[in-house]
């Protein structure tokens, strides 16, 4: 994806964009109406009964607009509700659901249209063939704005809860971290290297958080420069202007080839869900820690976001043949103990003094390392460790510390008893 289809994406999804997308379908619809008018014939629209067309749109503009102001305010509601209960990352899924942004978008659309219908009566733009035209479309818009209504209703009952928030991170998680396991490199070639590079750098344009990388101008400036890029950060990284993000090998830019090629790492002032599989399992991680404070004291949605987590990362699998698509841009690889300790290092540590948690924790911690051992084995025994650290410094009691070392040795031996056979 280009740098560009990657902004007009994220353009797209913004509220305001099907907001006056409705808006210009209306305006082109009253506008329309007083030129299809002379087409119909002059005796439909005396037998259509067509003289109400005024009053119904007198109802629509009146009713629509205090529904989208009273529609508003309940997705604002929403947004504060998930904030406060959930975590303020989570707003930004809310915010581009689609339902909720073609339900305002058609309430505001249908009042334009019901106020640009009156004014064009009032004006007297409209003969009988166009009054007529005008009813059908009103009767369209009618039939649209119920069918908003009852969408909008039916959505609201769950909209903004705890459930439905965690749902929709969940699925932006798994989402994004299935892409990166599609193409794990980006389509360039994995970089296992630990050592510095010596080259030419290659420094941020800005401060804030990777959201994108086009990788294919940095394949057309390696090509061009006779050498090899290889990349210092991933999308989700933080970096500091002035600071090496690309280093050039074996090949020479000048400063504003250079320039132009760093800007095909697309900087934002916030991390994003799209192209991020790792800020969708912080920000869960987040909401359990949280639950698990003692303000809140709710340790079933910590529960909740363990097995939300174990879902995501059952999908993690070692790709056999990954995508080369651009083969002169050397890509670091997420590595999986990485991805396991900040999943789960917070729940480990604030959830150390209730039994519960700890019990879920462990389990699917083991169950991980069962479903892909090559990635996880590792990390997960070094984090089931750290947990169990964190237990004994705030002191829980030995019996239930005797009942967690119970249930972890039941889960490895079942799994390593599945993994025998």
């Amino acid at each position: 994806m280009s740098g560009f289809v990657f902004q007009l994406l994220g353009t797209l999804r913004k509220a305001w964009v099907r907001i006056v997308g409705f808006a210009l379908l209306a305006l082109v619809t009253a506008i329309t109406a007083q030129y299809l008018g002379p087409l119909l014939p002059p005796r439909l629209s005396e037998q259509m009964g067509v003289e109400a067309v005024e009053d119904i749109l007198k109802i629509l503009t009146s009713s629509m607009l205090a529904v989208t102001t009273f529609s508003l305010s309940v997705a604002v509601s929403a947004f504060a509700a998930a904030a406060s209960s959930a975590t303020p990352r989570a707003t930004a899924l809310l915010q581009e659901d689609p339902t909720t942004q073609n339900v305002l978008a058609t309430f505001l659309g249908a009042f334009l249209f019901g106020l640009l219908g009156l004014i064009g009566l009032k004006a007297q733009l409209y003969d009988g063939s166009g009054r007529l035209v005008l009813f059908v479309a009103t009767v369209i818009v009618v039939a649209l704005v119920v069918i908003a209504l009852i969408r909008w209703i039916d959505h609201l009952m769950v909209f903004g809860l705890m459930s439905d928030t965690l749902r929709r991170i969940e699925k932006a998680a798994a989402s994004a971290l299935q892409e990166r396991l599609d193409n794990p490199y980006l389509g360039g070639q994995p970089d296992y290297r630990s050592d510095p590079l010596e080259g030419q750098e290659l420094a941020a344009p800005a401060t804030g958080y990777v959201q994108h990388i086009d990788m294919g101008v940095l394949q057309e400036s390696a090509a061009a420069a006779g050498g090899q890029l290889h990349l210092l950060c991933l999308p989700g990284s933080f970096v500091v202007e002035g600071t090496p993000i690309l280093v050039l090998v074996g090949g020479a830019m000048s400063d504003e080839q250079a320039t132009a090629t760093a800007s095909a790492v697309i900087i934002g002032d916030k991390r994003t869900f799209r192209e991020d599989p790792r800020f969708g399992l912080l920000v869960l991680t987040e909401i359990a820690s949280r639950a698990l404070s003692p303000a809140v004291n709710d340790p079933g949605t910590a529960i909740d976001v363990i097995g939300r987590l174990l879902r995501i990362l059952a999908r993690w699998q070692q790709a056999i043949e990954p995508a080369l698509d651009y083969p002169a841009v050397f890509v670091p690889p997420i590595s999986p103990a990485e991805v396991v300790e900040e999943a789960f290092r917070p729940i480990a540590r604030d959830g150390a003094a209730n039994v519960e948690v700890q019990i879920r924790l462990h389990k699917a911690l083991i169950q991980l390392s069962g479903l892909a051992p090559a990635a996880f084995a590792e990390a997960a025994r070094a984090m089931s460790a750290y947990a169990l650290d964190q237990a004994c410094v705030q002191g829980i009691s030995e019996a239930d510390l005797a009942a967690i070392q119970r249930v972890i040795g039941r889960e490895a031996q079942a799994w390593l008893g599945a993994a025998q056979a």
